[in-house]
């Protein structure tokens, strides 16, 4: 995508939408590179595993090539520099993107009506967490209680 200071930004944000103009958008307005318009008289569209979006006409059974979206993938993602908004911009360390199409090249698949979700079960952890500090707490009273029976031990004569 391009922002609208001209600089090429990058997103993971797979929450895609129409735009009053009819360009496919991000959840933030940013239009998709490269451009794809959603036609208004388009009933429904369908995105396959290899990006290509296509548009469903009331008046024809066959759907409509409307263009295709591609995936980058860079050397070192961690290099990438986060700008907010699920965002981010080429640096150095990042490397130069490496455009192509889903499913090939080592670039993942796209599936139309599933979100990258996080992988962390925020309960499970706090719950773990808890766990945790509960046998930290334990330990510190056996080590405690020993203390005080070494102390003991060592006063009687």
């Amino acid at each position: 995508m391009t922002l609208p200071s001209g600089q090429s930004a990058y997103t993971r944000d797979g929450a895609l939408k129409r735009s009053g103009d009819g360009l496919v958008v991000t959840s933030d307005g940013f239009a998709v590179a490269p451009e794809i318009t959603i036609p208004a008289d388009a009933r429904s569209l369908s995105i396959n595993a290899d990006g290509e979006v296509y548009a469903y006409f009331s008046d024809t059974p066959e759907a409509e090539l409307l263009g295709q979206l591609d995936l980058v993938g860079f050397a070192n993602p961690k290099g990438l520099e986060a700008i907010g908004g699920n965002l981010f911009l080429e640096t150095e360390g990042s490397g130069q993107p490496l455009a192509g199409s889903p499913g090939r090249d080592g670039l993942g698949t796209l599936r139309q009506g599933y979100l990258e979700d996080s992988s962390v079960d925020a309960v499970r952890e706090v719950t773990e967490l808890i766990e945790a500090q509960r046998g930290y707490e334990l330990n510190a009273k056996v080590i405690s209680a020993a203390d005080q029976m070494l102390g003991a031990t060592t006063q009687v004569r």
